[in-house]
């Protein structure tokens, strides 16, 4: 198993210069990782960095706090494409979720789906630390139902990140209609071989090299 290949190797700090994007792809290309993920307004310098490889560009969207209107998240999605996203993380509106509202998550998803088409991915950050687990499952079928190809479980930034628990059951919940992603803790190879084995399909993190040589990081 090639652990390498199902690293998003994550940049979205706040202080984030145009060299630390320009480093995340350097390491990209070395390590041989799935993709970087950065934020949208980086999404163009990342593009210009990794062209001619294999690795992916992936834009997150509406994050990390997932509160933005939805007409905000369809624009960044479309600018994000534009821009030569291959991937988009979207955070959805907690809060809509945990009052009941579900018709606003699903018509979100719904509608990035559509922008991205049936050629690019759409993950849905579902932020398990803020939900239930009642909350964690009707995201994900709610997810599955807009026809998105990932549920992630974090943003990184909330009060908590990935655990295996809520992986699996993200995971027994989509049923194969759609993949999982971890993200948040993922922090040595252990961890992420584990997740890897219940079935998750990509890591976001922070700490891909560490990773990907064995020792521990210290990132989201």
């Amino acid at each position: 198993m090639d652990i390498a290949k199902y690293i998003d190797h994550t940049l979205l700090a706040a202080v984030a210069t145009p060299a630390d994007i320009k480093k995340l792809c350097a390491e990209a290309k070395e390590h041989g990782f799935f993709s970087v993920c950065v934020n949208s307004g980086y999404v163009s310098l990342a593009k210009s960095e990794l062209k001619g490889t294999d690795v992916k560009v992936c834009s997150v969207v509406g994050f990390p706090l997932g509160q933005m209107a939805k007409e905000a998240k369809v624009a960044e999605t479309e600018i994000a494409i534009a821009h030569g996203a291959d991937e988009i993380d979207m955070v959805i509106n907690v809060g809509a979720l945990k009052s009941g509202d579900e018709a606003l998550v699903y018509e979100e998803i719904k509608a990035l789906k559509e922008v991205v088409g049936p050629d690019r991915v759409l993950k849905v950050i579902i932020e398990t630390c803020y939900l239930t687990d009642e909350e964690k499952v009707k995201a994900c079928e709610l997810s599955v139902k807009a026809n998105a190809d990932f549920v992630k479980t974090s943003t990184g930034f909330g009060t908590g990140g990935a655990t295996f628990e809520d992986a699996k059951l993200m995971f027994d919940t989509v049923d194969g209609k759609a993949l999982v992603k971890a993200s948040g803790g993922v922090r040595d190879f252990e961890t992420a071989d584990k997740y890897i084995k219940i079935g998750v399909k990509r890591l976001g993190t922070s700490n891909g090299i560490a990773i990907v040589n064995g020792g521990t990081g210290e990132g989201y």
